[in-house]
C-alpha cells in the first residue's frame, strides 16, 4: 500500500494525457485486479463468492479505463459516448453485488443496515436528480443517447452510496480489511461523483482526480491482502449499531429536503416540488421504518431482559423474583396453596460428587417435577436445592394431592452422569391471604416435614408453636454455652467379663435454670439444625481433653486409657474441624492416639467433606469409631471406604439377644466382620448380667450400657492394670 500511494502522487507529476501516465494509470489498475485475486486465493474469505464477483467488477472497471486511454491514443479524442461507457455500465452491477456478498446480514440487522442504505442513497439521488439527472434531461440541444448516459454516472454514484452506507452499517466488528474497502469504495464514489460535476459544468477532468480513482484502487488491494478479509461475511453475533453516530447522519440525511429548497429559492430557480415532495414523503417513510424498528428491537429486548431476570438460568423455571410476583397477585384474589421442597441429601450429592453433577441433579429433578405437573400451576426454584409450586385456584385437598404425587414422583432414582442417585424431599404445604405468611407458613411445614421424616406436612396453627419454641430454645442454648449451663458425664467402656473400665465416652448435659435437666434428644438435634452444635462440640472436644489429662495425672495407670467424643455430620461439614482437633490435642497436652472420635454411619455416608475429615483425623493418629454401627445405609461398605478402628454394636441388636431364635444371629455376624477386620468392637445398651454373658460367649470384648455404670461426672475408676483396646 506504501507503493501504491507513492504511485498515486508520482502520477499527479506525469503531462496529463502522457503515454507514461496512461500506462502508469492503466497499470495499477491491472496490479489491483492481480493483488485482489492473489488476496483471495491466499486467505481464503468466507464470503469469497463476494470478493470473485468483486474482482470481476473491478476487472471490466479497469476494461473501461483501458478501452478510454487506448480510445485517446487511436483517435486522438474520447468520443461520449463510447464503448468505455458501456464497459464502466457492466462492472457497477459487479461491484455492487459483490460488496453486498461480502457484507452479508441476517433478519432485522440486515433490514435495518437496508434502510440506513435507502435513507442516505434517497437523500443523496434527491440532490443528484434536482441538480444534475433532470436539468441533464430537460436539456433537449444533446442526444437522447447522450443524456441517458451522463445521468447513468449519477444514478450509479447514488447506488454506490447505498452499499458504502450497507458496507459500514454492518453488525459485528470492524475488521481493518473492511475498513480498507469500504474506504476505497468511499474514494471512488466521491471521484466519481467530483468527475461528474466537472464534466457536466466545466468539462475539466484534472489529475487529481484520476490519482484518487488510483488511490481507491490501491485501499481495494490492500483490503483484499490484508488477512482479516478472511472474517468479512461471518455471521454475525453482535448487534446492529444505532449510537450517536448514526443518528447524526440519517438526521443529516432528512435535512437534504429543506436544503435543496433553499439552495433553489436562493438561486432564484423554480423549485421542482414533485421531485423535493417525493424524496420528503420516501425518507419520511424509510426513517419511520428505522426508528419503528429500533423501537421494536428496543421492546423486545426489554422483554427478553425481563424474562430473563424472571427465569432460573440453571434449570429454566421461574425464579424467586417471578414466583412472589405471581403470589402477591393469586393472594390479591384468593387463598393459593403454596408449597415449598427442599431436597434431602443434596449438599452430600455436592460434596461427594461434584458440584457440575449437583447442577445435572437439579436439572433432573426440575424436568422431572414440570412432567408430573404438566404445566399445573407455577414451579419455580427459589434457590440452592429449593423449589416452590404455586396453585392459585386449588382447594386444600386438591393441593394435598398434588404434593402427595410430587412426593411419590421424587422416590425413585435419578440417573446423573453414571450414577444412579436416590435423593428424597421435605415438603411443606400452606394456604393464606397474605403472601409473606403464606410462605412463610409453607417454609414452617417444609421443615416440620423434614424433622419428622414424614412424606409431606400441611401448616397448622401448632407448627408455629413448635418452631416458636424451637427458636426460644436455640436463643437459650446460646445463652447456656455463654454462661456455663453445659457440662460433661462419662459413661464407663468395659471389658468382658471383668467389667474393668477400660475408657470412657464424654456426653454433654444441660442443666437449665428454670426448666431443669433439659434432655440431649431434645437439644442436640436443634443444635444441629441451627448450627450451635460445631461451636458446643468444639466445646465438648476441649473439656474432654483437658479433663482425661487431668484424671491421668490423677490416676496415672489407673485411669482410661483413651476417652472417645461424639462428633455430628456438621460438625465434619466444617472445613476447619480437623485443626480444631489438633488444637484442642496440643493445648491439652493430650497424645492423639488417646482420643476416639466416634461419628455415625450417615454421617459419612455421602463421602466428600466428611469421609475427608475423618482420613485427616486418622492420619493425625486419632482412632475412628462408628457408632450405632447396623442401622444406617451401607455398614459393610463404609468399612471399605472409611478408616475404621472401633465398631459400636447397636443397642437395637443386644436388646433380644438372650431370646431363643436367630436374635443373636446379627450380633454373632458383626463380631465375625470385626474380628475378620482386626477391629474392636463395642456392644452398646448392655442392661443385665445374662446379656453380658451371652455376648462374652459370642467373642465380644468390650461392652457399654447401664449394667456396668451410667454415665456420671466421675467414674469410678479400679485400681487396676490397664488394657488397650
Amino acid at each position: 500500500m506504501v507503493a501504491g500511494v507513492l504511485v498515486c502522487a508520482g502520477y499527479l507529476l506525469l503531462p496529463d494525457g502522457h503515454v507514461a501516465s496512461t500506462v502508469v494509470y492503466n497499470g495499477l489498475g491491472v496490479a489491483t485486479c492481480v493483488m485482489i485475486a492473489v488476496g483471495i486465493r491466499r486467505h481464503r474469505p468466507v464470503a469469497a463468492r463476494g470478493w470473485w464477483v468483486f474482482v470481476a467488477g473491478t476487472v471490466a472497471y479497469v476494461s473501461g479505463d483501458i478501452v478510454y486511454e487506448v480510445t485517446g491514443l487511436v483517435l486522438g479524442q474520447h468520443p461520449y459516448p463510447y464503448w468505455d461507457d458501456a464497459v464502466y455500465f457492466a462492472a457497477y452491477p459487479m461491484l455492487f453485488a459483490g460488496l453486498l456478498m461480502i457484507s452479508r446480514g441476517s433478519g432485522t440487522r440486515e433490514l435495518a443496515g437496508l434502510i440506513d442504505a435507502a435513507i442516505i442513497a434517497t437523500g443523496v439521488g434527491l440532490v443528484y436528480w434536482v441538480f444534475v439527472i433532470e436539468p441533464t434531461l430537460g436539456d433537449h440541444s444533446t442526444a437522447l443517447l447522450e443524456r441517458l448516459v451522463t445521468v447513468g454516472y449519477p444514478t450509479f454514484d447514488v447506488l454506490m452510496c447505498a452499499v458504502v452506507t450497507r458496507l459500514l452499517s454492518r453488525p459485528g466488528e470492524r475488521a481493518l480489511s473492511l475498513w480498507l474497502l469500504a474506504a476505497g469504495c468511499a474514494l471512488n464514489f466521491t471521484c466519481d461523483v467530483v468527475w461528474s460535476l466537472t464534466e457536466a459544468f466545466s468539462n475539466y477532468s484534472g489529475g487529481l482526480v484520476n490519482s484518487g480513482f488510483m488511490l481507491a484502487y490501491v485501499l481495494w488491494a490492500g483490503a483484499a491482502l490484508h488477512p482479516s478479509m478472511r472474517d468479512i461475511g461471518r455471521r454475525a453475533v453482535g448487534r446492529a449499531h444505532f449510537g450517536r453516530g448514526r443518528l447524526v447522519l440519517l438526521g443529516g440525511v432528512t435535512m437534504m429536503v429543506p436544503a435543496v429548497l433553499f439552495l433553489q429559492g436562493v438561486r432564484a430557480e423554480q423549485i421542482n416540488w414533485v421531485a423535493i415532495g417525493i424524496g420528503a414523503v420516501v425518507l419520511f417513510v424509510l426513517v419511520l421504518l428505522r426508528l419503528g424498528g429500533f423501537v421494536g428491537r428496543t421492546q423486545r429486548q426489554a422483554a427478553e431482559l425481563e424474562e430473563l431476570a424472571m427465569r432460573d438460568d440453571l434449570t429454566g423455571l421461574a425464579n424467586r423474583r417471578r414466583f412472589e410476583q405471581r403470589l402477591t397477585g393469586a393472594v390479591a384474589t384468593g387463598s393459593p396453596q403454596v408449597c415449598l421442597l427442599d431436597l434431602n441429601g443434596f449438599k452430600q450429592v455436592n460434596d461427594r460428587l461434584g458440584h457440575a453433577v449437583g447442577d445435572q441433579l437439579l436439572i433432573a429433578v426440575a424436568a422431572r417435577l414440570s412432567a408430573e405437573l404438566h404445566g399445573e400451576g407455577l414451579l419455580a426454584r427459589m434457590g440452592g436445592d429449593e423449589f416452590a409450586l404455586l396453585l392459585a385456584d386449588a382447594t386444600a385437598e386438591q393441593g394435598d394431592a398434588v404434593v402427595d404425587r410430587l412426593a411419590g414422583v421424587l422416590r425413585s432414582p435419578f440417573e446423573v452422569d453414571g450414577h444412579e442417585l436416590l435423593i428424597g424431599a421435605a415438603i411443606g404445604i400452606a394456604d393464606g391471604t397474605d403472601s409473606v405468611d403464606v410462605l412463610r407458613r409453607a417454609d414452617v411445614a417444609m421443615y416440620a416435614a423434614k424433622t419428622s421424616k414424614a412424606r409431606f406436612r400441611r401448616y397448622a396453627v401448632e407448627l408455629d408453636d413448635r418452631a416458636d419454641e424451637e427458636a426460644r430454645l436455640g436463643a437459650e442454648m446460646r445463652a447456656a454455652l455463654d454462661t456455663g449451663q453445659f457440662h460433661l458425664v462419662y459413661q464407663p467402656i468395659v471389658s468382658l467379663p471383668d467389667g474393668e473400665i477400660r475408657y470412657v465416652e464424654s456426653l454433654v448435659r444441660w442443666t437449665h435454670p428454670v426448666r431443669g435437666f433439659v434432655s440431649p434428644a431434645e437439644f442436640i438435634p436443634v443444635a444441629e439444625r441451627n448450627g450451635l452444635i460445631v461451636e458446643l462440640g468444639e466445646w465438648i472436644l476441649r473439656v474432654a481433653c483437658t479433663q482425661f489429662m487431668s484424671w491421668l495425672e490423677t490416676y496415672g495407670e489407673n485411669a482410661p486409657s483413651k476417652i472417645s467424643v461424639n462428633v455430628s455430620a456438621r460438625q465434619l461439614a466444617e472445613p476447619g474441624f480437623v485443626p480444631v482437633v489438633a488444637d484442642a490435642l496440643a493445648a491439652s497436652g493430650m497424645d492423639p492416639d488417646c482420643l476416639i472420635v466416634e461419628v455415625t454411619e450417615t454421617a459419612v455416608f455421602g463421602g466428600g467433606v466428611a469421609v475427608r475429615a475423618v482420613e485427616e483425623l486418622h492420619r493425625l493418629g486419632v482412632r475412628i469409631a462408628l457408632d450405632d454401627f447396623g442401622t444406617g445405609h451401607s455398614s459393610l461398605t463404609l468399612l471399605q471406604t472409611v478408616p475404621v478402628d472401633v465398631l459400636k454394636v447397636d443397642k437395637s441388636f443386644v436388646d433380644t439377644i438372650t431370646e431363643a431364635g436367630r436374635h443373636a444371629v446379627i450380633a454373632t455376624a458383626l463380631i465375625q466382620v470385626s474380628d475378620g477386620l482386626g477391629l474392636t468392637a463395642v456392644a452398646e445398651g448392655v442392661e443385665t448380667a445374662e446379656q453380658a454373658a451371652v455376648l462374652f460367649e459370642l467373642g465380644y470384648r468390650y461392652a457399654q450400657g447401664y449394667h456396668f455404670g451410667r454415665p456420671v461426672e466421675e467414674p469410678a475408676f479400679r485400681v487396676a492394670g490397664v488394657a488397650a483396646l
